[in-house]
């Protein structure tokens, strides 16, 4: 698939992943909100957040190789 196939997808909340990618990364996801320190939730402008094996989050920006790259597919996390 493409960025702007998977790109309404993770827009309702779905995971994607390039499957040209090494395995170290899990998948991307898009957040438009930051928990604070008293547990509340503050609304923020979108972005993407990549999921890694090492149980870590990095922001993500996708590149131009990202966005022309036909390899994204979705994934089921539980």
């Amino acid at each position: 698939m493409t960025f702007e196939e998977v790109l309404p997808q993770i827009k309702k909340g779905a995971k994607a992943v390039r499957s040209g990618w090494s395995g170290f990364e899990l998948y991307i996801e898009l957040r438009d909100e930051i928990g604070t320190s008293d547990g509340t939730f503050l609304q923020v402008t979108p972005y993407f957040l990549i999921k890694t094996s090492d149980e870590g989050y990095s922001m993500f920006s996708p590149t131009v190789c990202d966005i022309l790259a036909q390899d994204w597919k979705i994934v089921n996390v539980d």
